[in-house]
Protein backbone atom coordinates (compact mmCIF):
# COMPACT_ATOMS: atom_id res chain seq x y z
CA UNK A 1 0.00 0.00 0.00
CA UNK A 2 2.96 2.20 1.31
CA UNK A 3 4.51 1.43 -2.24
CA UNK A 4 1.44 2.56 -3.96
CA UNK A 5 1.37 5.75 -2.41
CA UNK A 6 5.35 6.66 -3.36
CA UNK A 7 4.21 5.72 -6.83
CA UNK A 8 0.93 8.34 -7.08
CA UNK A 9 2.78 10.62 -5.35
CA UNK A 10 5.57 10.77 -7.88
CA UNK A 11 3.06 10.40 -10.46
CA UNK A 12 1.91 13.84 -9.29
CA UNK A 13 4.37 15.40 -8.61
CA UNK A 14 6.09 14.86 -12.03
CA UNK A 15 2.41 15.98 -13.37
CA UNK A 16 2.11 19.27 -11.84
CA UNK A 17 5.78 19.94 -12.74
CA UNK A 18 4.37 19.37 -16.59
CA UNK A 19 1.33 21.81 -15.58
CA UNK A 20 3.63 24.03 -14.23
CA UNK A 21 6.31 23.73 -17.33
CA UNK A 22 3.39 24.49 -19.68
CA UNK A 23 1.61 27.28 -17.78
CA UNK A 24 5.03 28.88 -17.86
CA UNK A 25 5.12 28.14 -21.99
CA UNK A 26 1.84 30.24 -22.20
CA UNK A 27 2.53 32.84 -20.24
CA UNK A 28 5.13 33.14 -22.12
CA UNK A 29 3.42 33.10 -25.36
CA UNK A 30 1.13 35.55 -24.64
CA UNK A 31 0.91 38.64 -26.76
CA UNK A 32 1.12 41.34 -25.65
CA UNK A 33 -1.57 43.88 -24.54
CA UNK A 34 -0.97 46.73 -26.53
CA UNK A 35 -0.25 44.71 -29.88
CA UNK A 36 -3.62 42.77 -28.80
CA UNK A 37 -5.32 45.91 -28.82
CA UNK A 38 -3.95 47.23 -32.30
CA UNK A 39 -4.91 43.97 -33.36
CA UNK A 40 -8.44 44.30 -32.58
CA UNK A 41 -8.53 48.13 -34.14
CA UNK A 42 -7.22 46.74 -36.92
CA UNK A 43 -9.40 43.99 -38.16
CA UNK A 44 -12.47 46.21 -36.75
CA UNK A 45 -11.52 48.16 -39.42
CA UNK A 46 -11.16 46.23 -42.27
CA UNK A 47 -13.11 43.75 -43.76
CA UNK A 48 -13.09 40.94 -46.66
CA UNK A 49 -14.15 41.74 -49.91
CA UNK A 50 -16.53 39.21 -51.35
CA UNK A 51 -14.86 36.28 -51.73
CA UNK A 52 -12.05 36.36 -49.44
CA UNK A 53 -12.46 34.64 -45.97
CA UNK A 54 -9.05 35.43 -44.99
CA UNK A 55 -10.30 37.23 -41.67
CA UNK A 56 -12.05 33.78 -40.95
CA UNK A 57 -9.39 32.40 -38.17
CA UNK A 58 -9.55 36.13 -36.21
CA UNK A 59 -10.89 34.85 -33.36
CA UNK A 60 -9.28 36.98 -30.74
CA UNK A 61 -10.64 34.17 -27.78
CA UNK A 62 -7.63 32.33 -29.72
CA UNK A 63 -4.13 33.13 -29.86
CA UNK A 64 -3.47 36.43 -32.16
CA UNK A 65 0.11 34.88 -33.45
CA UNK A 66 -1.60 32.12 -35.02
CA UNK A 67 -3.49 34.28 -37.22
CA UNK A 68 -3.54 34.52 -40.71
CA UNK A 69 -1.03 36.96 -41.98
CA UNK A 70 0.47 37.70 -38.26
CA UNK A 71 3.99 36.85 -37.41
CA UNK A 72 5.00 37.33 -33.86
CA UNK A 73 8.55 36.90 -31.71
CA UNK A 74 8.52 36.47 -28.33
CA UNK A 75 5.34 38.60 -27.15
CA UNK A 76 5.34 41.01 -30.14
CA UNK A 77 4.10 41.16 -33.90
CA UNK A 78 7.11 41.56 -35.98
CA UNK A 79 5.24 41.31 -39.07
CA UNK A 80 1.44 41.70 -40.40
CA UNK A 81 0.43 40.59 -44.00
CA UNK A 82 -2.92 41.52 -44.50
CA UNK A 83 -5.09 39.55 -46.66
CA UNK A 84 -4.53 36.29 -49.18
CA UNK A 85 -1.43 36.56 -50.89
CA UNK A 86 -2.66 34.39 -53.82
CA UNK A 87 -2.83 35.84 -57.10
CA UNK A 88 -6.25 36.70 -57.89
CA UNK A 89 -7.60 36.92 -54.61
CA UNK A 90 -10.28 39.53 -54.05
CA UNK A 91 -8.61 41.66 -51.15
CA UNK A 92 -9.96 43.90 -48.46
CA UNK A 93 -11.64 46.48 -48.11
CA UNK A 94 -12.08 49.72 -45.33
CA UNK A 95 -9.57 51.67 -43.59
CA UNK A 96 -6.07 51.22 -42.32
CA UNK A 97 -6.92 51.70 -38.59
CA UNK A 98 -3.78 54.79 -36.84
CA UNK A 99 -3.62 51.71 -34.10
CA UNK A 100 -0.90 49.93 -36.09
CA UNK A 101 1.28 52.29 -35.17
CA UNK A 102 1.42 50.95 -31.87
CA UNK A 103 2.93 47.85 -33.16
CA UNK A 104 6.20 49.11 -32.21
CA UNK A 105 8.34 46.14 -33.44
CA UNK A 106 6.55 45.71 -36.45
CA UNK A 107 9.40 45.21 -39.25
CA UNK A 108 6.72 44.18 -42.24
CA UNK A 109 3.83 45.91 -43.30
CA UNK A 110 1.69 44.96 -46.00
CA UNK A 111 -1.90 44.80 -47.76
CA UNK A 112 -2.94 42.86 -50.72
CA UNK A 113 -3.77 44.07 -53.59
CA UNK A 114 -8.06 45.33 -53.02
CA UNK A 115 -10.45 48.93 -51.92
CA UNK A 116 -8.81 50.02 -49.25
CA UNK A 117 -9.55 53.67 -48.98
CA UNK A 118 -8.47 56.89 -46.77
CA UNK A 119 -5.44 58.53 -45.81
CA UNK A 120 -2.19 56.08 -44.96
CA UNK A 121 -2.29 57.13 -41.19
CA UNK A 122 0.40 59.35 -39.85
CA UNK A 123 0.82 56.70 -36.94
CA UNK A 124 3.05 54.74 -39.30
CA UNK A 125 5.69 57.29 -38.79
CA UNK A 126 5.99 55.60 -35.16
CA UNK A 127 7.12 52.37 -36.62
CA UNK A 128 10.94 52.50 -35.90
CA UNK A 129 11.47 49.32 -36.71
CA UNK A 130 10.28 48.69 -40.20
CA UNK A 131 11.93 47.82 -43.10
CA UNK A 132 9.28 46.67 -45.81
CA UNK A 133 5.84 48.88 -46.16
CA UNK A 134 4.10 47.30 -48.95
CA UNK A 135 0.03 48.88 -49.89
CA UNK A 136 0.08 48.45 -53.35
CA UNK A 137 -3.39 48.19 -55.99
CA UNK A 138 -5.38 50.09 -53.44
CA UNK A 139 -7.15 53.14 -53.22
CA UNK A 140 -4.94 54.96 -50.67
CA UNK A 141 -5.46 58.86 -50.65
CA UNK A 142 -4.14 62.03 -48.80
CA UNK A 143 -0.31 62.87 -48.97
CA UNK A 144 3.03 60.33 -48.09
CA UNK A 145 3.41 60.52 -44.61
CA UNK A 146 6.38 62.86 -44.02
CA UNK A 147 7.66 60.67 -40.78
CA UNK A 148 8.36 58.09 -43.36
CA UNK A 149 11.54 59.42 -43.80
CA UNK A 150 12.37 59.17 -40.55
CA UNK A 151 12.05 55.30 -40.32
CA UNK A 152 15.91 54.86 -40.56
CA UNK A 153 15.66 51.07 -40.90
CA UNK A 154 12.95 51.49 -44.10
CA UNK A 155 14.42 49.16 -47.11
CA UNK A 156 11.52 49.10 -49.42
CA UNK A 157 8.33 51.55 -49.84
CA UNK A 158 5.56 50.46 -52.41
CA UNK A 159 2.47 52.32 -52.41
CA UNK A 160 2.31 52.13 -56.30
CA UNK A 161 -1.09 52.46 -57.72
CA UNK A 162 -3.03 54.12 -55.16
CA UNK A 163 -4.36 57.48 -55.36
CA UNK A 164 -1.45 59.66 -53.12
CA UNK A 165 -0.95 63.30 -53.64
CA UNK A 166 0.82 66.09 -52.84
CA UNK A 167 4.82 65.97 -52.75
CA UNK A 168 7.64 62.85 -52.38
CA UNK A 169 8.77 64.21 -48.76
CA UNK A 170 12.15 65.04 -49.30
CA UNK A 171 13.22 63.05 -46.10
CA UNK A 172 12.76 59.87 -47.76
CA UNK A 173 15.47 60.33 -49.91
CA UNK A 174 18.18 60.47 -47.19
CA UNK A 175 16.66 56.83 -45.76
CA UNK A 176 20.28 55.45 -45.56
CA UNK A 177 19.24 51.49 -46.02
CA UNK A 178 16.16 52.53 -48.59
CA UNK A 179 16.54 49.88 -51.81
CA UNK A 180 13.40 49.69 -53.92
CA UNK A 181 11.31 52.73 -54.01
CA UNK A 182 7.93 52.74 -55.96
CA UNK A 183 5.27 55.21 -56.00
CA UNK A 184 4.37 54.69 -59.78
CA UNK A 185 0.57 55.31 -60.97
CA UNK A 186 -0.53 57.98 -58.16
CA UNK A 187 -1.35 61.75 -58.39
CA UNK A 188 2.25 62.62 -56.89
CA UNK A 189 3.40 66.07 -57.59
CA UNK A 190 6.51 68.24 -56.83
CA UNK A 191 9.93 67.89 -57.29
CA UNK A 192 11.82 64.26 -57.07
CA UNK A 193 14.72 64.54 -53.17
CA UNK A 194 17.97 63.54 -54.45
CA UNK A 195 18.48 60.01 -52.97
CA UNK A 196 21.54 59.44 -50.64
CA UNK A 197 21.10 55.45 -49.99
CA UNK A 198 24.23 53.58 -51.53
CA UNK A 199 21.85 50.91 -51.62
CA UNK A 200 19.46 51.92 -53.57
CA UNK A 201 18.74 49.80 -56.76
CA UNK A 202 15.10 50.01 -57.30
CA UNK A 203 13.13 53.39 -58.16
CA UNK A 204 9.72 53.42 -60.38
CA UNK A 205 7.86 57.07 -60.09
CA UNK A 206 6.20 56.55 -63.70
CA UNK A 207 3.06 57.88 -64.11
CA UNK A 208 2.61 60.78 -61.87
CA UNK A 209 2.60 64.58 -61.80
CA UNK A 210 6.44 65.46 -61.31
CA UNK A 211 8.10 68.28 -62.58
CA UNK A 212 11.16 70.30 -62.41
CA UNK A 213 14.73 68.73 -63.03
CA UNK A 214 17.25 66.03 -62.04
CA UNK A 215 20.46 66.69 -61.25
CA UNK A 216 23.53 64.81 -61.85
CA UNK A 217 24.22 63.42 -58.64
CA UNK A 218 20.44 63.00 -58.02
CA UNK A 219 20.52 59.20 -57.75
CA UNK A 220 23.55 57.17 -56.53
CA UNK A 221 25.73 54.95 -58.83
CA UNK A 222 23.70 51.74 -57.57
CA UNK A 223 20.45 51.85 -59.49
CA UNK A 224 19.34 48.95 -61.40
CA UNK A 225 16.11 49.79 -62.49
CA UNK A 226 14.63 53.61 -63.09
CA UNK A 227 11.68 54.50 -64.42
CA UNK A 228 10.29 58.01 -64.35
CA UNK A 229 8.14 57.88 -67.36
CA UNK A 230 4.80 59.99 -68.02
CA UNK A 231 6.09 62.86 -65.90
CA UNK A 232 6.55 66.64 -66.68
CA UNK A 233 10.12 66.62 -66.18
CA UNK A 234 12.67 68.99 -67.49
CA UNK A 235 16.15 69.78 -68.23
CA UNK A 236 19.35 67.44 -69.29
CA UNK A 237 20.24 64.28 -67.58
CA UNK A 238 23.00 63.16 -69.42
CA UNK A 239 25.69 63.99 -66.60
CA UNK A 240 23.59 61.84 -64.75
CA UNK A 241 23.18 59.29 -67.10
CA UNK A 242 26.98 58.67 -67.21
CA UNK A 243 27.10 57.79 -63.90
CA UNK A 244 24.55 54.98 -63.81
CA UNK A 245 26.63 52.31 -65.59
CA UNK A 246 24.99 49.42 -63.46
CA UNK A 247 21.43 50.02 -65.13
CA UNK A 248 19.99 47.41 -66.82
CA UNK A 249 16.41 48.92 -66.82
CA UNK A 250 15.49 52.62 -68.24
CA UNK A 251 12.72 54.27 -68.77
CA UNK A 252 12.64 58.53 -68.97
CA UNK A 253 9.76 58.54 -72.08
CA UNK A 254 6.83 61.01 -71.79
CA UNK A 255 8.29 64.13 -70.36
CA UNK A 256 10.16 66.94 -71.55
CA UNK A 257 14.29 66.23 -71.23
CA UNK A 258 16.46 68.14 -73.01
CA UNK A 259 19.87 67.52 -74.05
CA UNK A 260 22.00 65.23 -75.61
CA UNK A 261 22.49 61.28 -74.64
CA UNK A 262 25.89 60.06 -73.85
CA UNK A 263 27.22 57.34 -75.81
CA UNK A 264 28.24 55.18 -73.75
CA UNK A 265 24.88 54.50 -72.00
CA UNK A 266 24.70 52.06 -75.09
CA UNK A 267 27.39 50.15 -73.62
CA UNK A 268 25.19 49.89 -70.05
CA UNK A 269 24.12 46.33 -69.37
CA UNK A 270 20.12 47.46 -70.51
CA UNK A 271 17.51 45.04 -71.30
CA UNK A 272 15.46 47.77 -72.28
CA UNK A 273 15.92 51.74 -73.60
CA UNK A 274 13.07 53.95 -73.37
CA UNK A 275 13.87 57.31 -74.03
CA UNK A 276 10.86 58.32 -76.69
CA UNK A 277 8.56 61.64 -76.69
CA UNK A 278 10.95 63.64 -74.66
CA UNK A 279 13.17 66.92 -76.00
CA UNK A 280 16.77 65.35 -76.15
CA UNK A 281 18.93 66.04 -79.35
CA UNK A 282 22.17 65.77 -81.02
CA UNK A 283 24.09 63.18 -82.07
CA UNK A 284 23.24 59.55 -81.16
CA UNK A 285 26.79 57.59 -80.97
CA UNK A 286 27.25 54.55 -79.36
CA UNK A 287 30.77 53.27 -78.89
CA UNK A 288 30.71 49.90 -79.42
CA UNK A 289 27.68 47.10 -81.09
CA UNK A 290 24.76 47.79 -78.97
CA UNK A 291 23.43 44.47 -76.96
CA UNK A 292 20.49 46.34 -76.03
CA UNK A 293 16.81 43.80 -76.96
CA UNK A 294 15.08 47.14 -76.94
CA UNK A 295 15.70 51.02 -77.83
CA UNK A 296 13.21 53.72 -78.11
CA UNK A 297 14.58 56.88 -79.50
CA UNK A 298 10.95 58.25 -80.93
CA UNK A 299 9.38 61.25 -80.67
CA UNK A 300 12.96 63.68 -80.66
CA UNK A 301 14.93 65.57 -82.00
CA UNK A 302 18.43 63.69 -82.76
CA UNK A 303 19.90 64.40 -86.10
CA UNK A 304 23.14 63.42 -87.63
CA UNK A 305 23.40 59.65 -89.30
CA UNK A 306 22.10 56.64 -88.11
CA UNK A 307 25.04 54.65 -86.59
CA UNK A 308 25.19 50.96 -87.82
CA UNK A 309 26.42 50.55 -84.11
CA UNK A 310 22.90 50.07 -83.76
CA UNK A 311 22.28 46.91 -86.20
CA UNK A 312 22.27 44.88 -83.32
CA UNK A 313 18.94 45.49 -81.78
CA UNK A 314 16.46 44.08 -82.04
CA UNK A 315 13.52 46.27 -81.91
CA UNK A 316 14.85 49.54 -82.87
CA UNK A 317 12.41 53.00 -82.94
CA UNK A 318 13.92 55.91 -84.46
CA UNK A 319 11.29 57.29 -86.16
CA UNK A 320 10.10 61.20 -85.65
CA UNK A 321 13.51 62.55 -85.21
CA UNK A 322 15.98 64.16 -87.56
CA UNK A 323 18.42 61.98 -88.44
CA UNK A 324 20.03 62.33 -92.38
CA UNK A 325 21.93 59.99 -95.02
CA UNK A 326 21.72 56.50 -95.83
CA UNK A 327 20.81 53.94 -93.98
CA UNK A 328 23.78 51.31 -93.08
CA UNK A 329 23.81 48.51 -95.43
CA UNK A 330 24.09 46.05 -92.04
CA UNK A 331 20.35 47.10 -91.14
CA UNK A 332 19.32 45.87 -94.29
CA UNK A 333 21.20 42.58 -93.65
CA UNK A 334 20.37 42.33 -90.51
CA UNK A 335 16.45 42.61 -91.19
CA UNK A 336 16.57 40.08 -93.80
CA UNK A 337 18.06 37.31 -91.46
CA UNK A 338 14.98 38.21 -88.89
CA UNK A 339 17.86 39.48 -86.69
CA UNK A 340 15.66 42.63 -86.44
CA UNK A 341 11.88 42.26 -85.58
CA UNK A 342 11.20 45.91 -84.92
CA UNK A 343 13.27 48.97 -87.67
CA UNK A 344 11.17 52.05 -87.56
CA UNK A 345 12.75 55.08 -89.86
CA UNK A 346 9.37 57.23 -90.73
CA UNK A 347 9.40 60.70 -90.05
CA UNK A 348 13.02 61.49 -90.10
CA UNK A 349 14.81 62.92 -93.56
CA UNK A 350 16.68 59.79 -94.59
CA UNK A 351 18.40 60.16 -98.38
CA UNK A 352 18.47 56.41 -99.26
CA UNK A 353 18.44 52.54 -97.96
CA UNK A 354 20.43 49.72 -99.30
CA UNK A 355 17.43 47.03 -100.05
CA UNK A 356 16.60 45.62 -102.81
CA UNK A 357 12.85 46.49 -104.31
CA UNK A 358 12.58 42.94 -104.71
CA UNK A 359 13.30 41.76 -100.96
CA UNK A 360 10.88 39.77 -98.96
CA UNK A 361 10.59 41.47 -95.30
CA UNK A 362 10.37 38.27 -93.10
CA UNK A 363 7.11 38.04 -91.49
CA UNK A 364 8.36 38.33 -88.11
CA UNK A 365 10.23 41.50 -88.76
CA UNK A 366 8.15 45.31 -89.33
CA UNK A 367 9.99 47.89 -91.19
CA UNK A 368 8.47 51.25 -91.94
CA UNK A 369 10.17 54.37 -94.38
CA UNK A 370 7.80 56.82 -95.08
CA UNK A 371 7.97 59.97 -94.76
CA UNK A 372 11.51 60.54 -95.76
CA UNK A 373 13.87 62.36 -98.26
CA UNK A 374 13.71 59.32 -100.53
CA UNK A 375 10.73 57.40 -102.14
CA UNK A 376 10.51 53.99 -100.18
CA UNK A 377 12.05 51.44 -102.18
CA UNK A 378 10.02 48.89 -101.13
CA UNK A 379 6.69 48.34 -99.37
CA UNK A 380 6.13 47.73 -96.09
CA UNK A 381 3.36 47.99 -93.66
CA UNK A 382 3.27 50.93 -91.15
CA UNK A 383 1.38 52.19 -88.00
CA UNK A 384 -1.53 53.73 -88.35
CA UNK A 385 0.10 56.83 -86.33
CA UNK A 386 2.34 57.16 -89.65
CA UNK A 387 0.37 58.67 -91.88
CA UNK A 388 -0.19 58.31 -95.25
CA UNK A 389 2.44 60.25 -96.80
CA UNK A 390 5.05 58.22 -98.83
CA UNK A 391 7.79 60.93 -98.71
CA UNK A 392 8.59 63.90 -97.02
CA UNK A 393 8.46 67.41 -99.78
CA UNK A 394 11.14 67.89 -101.32
CA UNK A 395 11.21 71.92 -99.97
CA UNK A 396 11.57 70.01 -96.05
CA UNK A 397 14.55 68.21 -97.37
CA UNK A 398 16.32 70.86 -99.23
CA UNK A 399 15.78 72.74 -95.91
CA UNK A 400 16.96 70.92 -93.37
CA UNK A 401 20.34 70.44 -92.28
CA UNK A 402 20.11 68.84 -88.89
Amino acid sequence: MAKQRTHFSLFLLCFLHIHYFILILNVHAILDPVDFLALQSIRKSLHDMPGSTFFSDWDFTSDPCNFSGVFCDSDRVVSLNLGDQRAGSPGLTGRIDRAVGKLSSLAEFTVVPGRIYGRLPDSISDLKNLRFLGISRNFISGEIPAGLGGLRRLRTVDLSFNQLAGVIPPAIGSLPELTNLMLCHNKLTGSIPRFDSRALSRVDLKHNGLSGSIGPNHFPPSILYLSLAWNQLTGPVDQLLNRLDQLNYLDLSMNRFTGPIPGRIFSFPLMNLQLQRNQFSGPVKPLDQVSIATVDLSYNRFYGQVSPMLASVQNLYLNNNRFTGRVPASFVNRLLDSSIQILYLQHNYLTGIEISPTAVIPVRSSLCLQYNCMVPPVETPCPLRAGKEKTRPIAQCGQWKG
